[in-house]
């Protein structure tokens, strides 16, 4: 880590149908040896097969697309609901003192939770059994959705384990 000063920020580019800077940042996440059209492709599918059988998901226009007025599609806001249900509030994180470590719970950085969500959804899709990973994340897209899947399963594990460890809270730097 330099002590110097801290990194500027890299800003990027929203993605070229929505105009959306999260769902850029997913594709970067997906993208795999530089190959973004492909990344896009991928996402884009994915939130097709999304809006075609989340139907019957009732539109929640409270977690709209970073407060846009009715923008999008159904499948972009549908991902963003899940994105917002996925997103942990607390994390363990470990600290040394006196010799022993201990799992301290903490509140997690809103830009951090927002990447642990989409890592999670994207390592959860990657292991999942259908034949494209359109239909893998579009699978676990929906599953969040119904507060099942391996996404929402890790949220669940990673609150319990900070609620277990709350007796170290007073370790919190």
């Amino acid at each position: 880590m330099s002590r110097r000063r801290k990194p500027e920020k890299r800003t990027i580019l929203p993605d070229p149908r929505f105009g959306d800077l999260v769902l850029s940042k997913f594709m970067n996440n997906i993208m795999e040896d530089g190959k973004k059209s492909v990344a896009e492709s991928i996402v884009y599918g994915a939130l097709d097969i999304v809006e075609t059988k989340g139907k019957n998901i009732a539109d929640d226009d409270s977690a709209d697309a970073q407060g846009k007025a009715g923008g999008g599609s159904k499948g972009l806001r549908i991902f963003h609901r899940v994105l917002k249900k996925v997103r942990p509030q607390l994390e363990v994180r470990s600290r040394r003192v006196g010799g022993a470590t201990y799992q301290v719970p903490t509140e997690v950085r809103p830009e951090r939770a927002q990447a642990l969500a989409m890592r999670w959804i994207i390592d959860a899709a990657r292991k999942r059994g259908e034949h494209t990973m359109m239909e893998r994340i579009a699978g676990e897209i929906l599953d969040a959705v119904n507060d099942r899947g391996t996404a929402v399963k890790k949220r669940d594990d990673t609150h319990k384990m900070a609620e277990a460890n709350k007796a170290f809270a007073h370790y919190r730097w």
